[in-house]
């Protein structure tokens, strides 16, 4: 019996050319969060009115000092495929990732004014707030926050995990308390890293809290998590220790995200399980034909333009750089041209 064509769009997207994400760990351990695509697209092409799609990784150590590339081309191929069914989209970054972020969005013709900022200031200011948490008040509060059906995050770092938080997580034991207190120590908890280990929250202002939800809300958002390396929000799903033995590295026991999503698309890289999803909810809505425009040239431009005008860096290169994750051009392009076969598109 062949596959069905989601499941063969997940298959793309779950491979790993450079060997450093979760998706490497696969063929030893299997797949996390199998079937989560789908679901994910179904329920947004079922349910979904208003999105929004929290994006941006900042590299403060880069040359210069910028977000990646992987997280807004995805945000950017997501959102126009949502605004093609009819779904009202806002993109949101933080004012160190925005121009890279708006970069992309003008590059694929896309009006900016679908972009959201969140202040990068993250010290106390009025009444114990920072700009940043006063920000995610008011929108959270605001005209969209009350309409907002879903929320996606797509390469966006999380906070790492406490004791309570590991105590939470569903599991068939008991959480193991012991071997997280003897790995992680006290100052990396509940912290957002990078894929190093290093806390970054002086560059990260706290986004994943839209995802985390506010009690003096009624209405409960639909979220989905995309990510490639443990960090990033929607890994809350995976048990901590399911994480830590499948990343490569000692130091990373503290990089595991606490905050969960109800669907979580691991891909090789976080671009790539956008660009399913996208693929995947209008296969589903039966308008794959907006995909047509965006071939390798769309994609390569983009990537051209963020790097000129954001700037931005590669992720793992830490330069400038028209690559993703470390990848030539010609393999991170692989992943979307074999999705457009699978879509007919090519």
């Amino acid at each position: 019996m062949s596959a069905s064509p989601l499941d063969q769009i997940e298959a793309v997207i779950r491979r790993d050319p450079a060997a450093r994400g979760l998706i490497s760990s696969e063929p030893l351990y299997g797949p996390l969060c199998p079937g989560h695509l789908a679901q994910a697209a179904a329920d947004l092409c079922k349910s979904c009115r208003d999105a929004a799609i929290v994006t941006g990784f900042f590299i403060p150590a880069a040359d210069p000092p910028a977000a990646e590339t992987d997280g807004p081309p995805g945000a950017v191929v997501l959102a126009m495929a949502l605004e093609s069914i009819g779904i009202r989209t806002t993109l949101v970054t933080d004012a160190n990732c925005a121009g890279a972020v708006r970069a992309a969005i003008l590059a694929a013709g896309c009006d900016p004014s679908m972009i959201a900022v969140c202040p990068s200031a993250c010290g106390v200011s009025i009444a114990g707030m920072s700009a940043a948490d006063l920000w995610i008040d008011d929108f959270l509060k605001g005209d969209l926050g009350r309409t907002l059906t879903h929320l996606i995050a797509i390469e966006r770092v999380g906070p790492s995990h406490d004791e309570a938080s590991l105590s939470l997580q569903p599991r068939s034991g008991p959480p193991p308390i012991a071997e997280f207190l003897a790995a992680v120590p006290v100052e990396h908890r509940n912290r957002c890293h990078n894929s190093r280990g290093l806390i970054i929250d002086d560059w990260a202002p706290p986004l994943y809290r839209l995802f985390e939800g506010d009690p003096s809300l009624p209405k409960r958002v639909i979220t989905i998590g995309i990510g490639d390396g443990g960090n990033e929000i929607g890994m809350g799903v995976v048990p901590w220790e399911e994480l830590v033995r499948r990343l490569p590295r000692k130091e990373t026991a503290a990089i595991p995200c606490r905050t969960a999503t109800d669907w979580n698309i691991i891909a090789g890289t976080s671009n790539w399980g956008a660009f399913a999803l996208a693929a995947a909810t209008l296969l589903l809505a039966g308008r794959t034909d907006a995909l047509a425009p965006l071939d390798s040239a769309f994609h390569l431009h983009l990537l051209e333009r963020m790097i000129a005008d954001g700037p931005a860096v590669d992720g793992i290169a830490r330069r400038p750089s028209a690559t993703v994750d470390g990848l030539p051009f010609a393999t991170y392009i692989q992943a979307w041209q074999e999705i457009r076969r699978i879509i007919r598109l090519d």
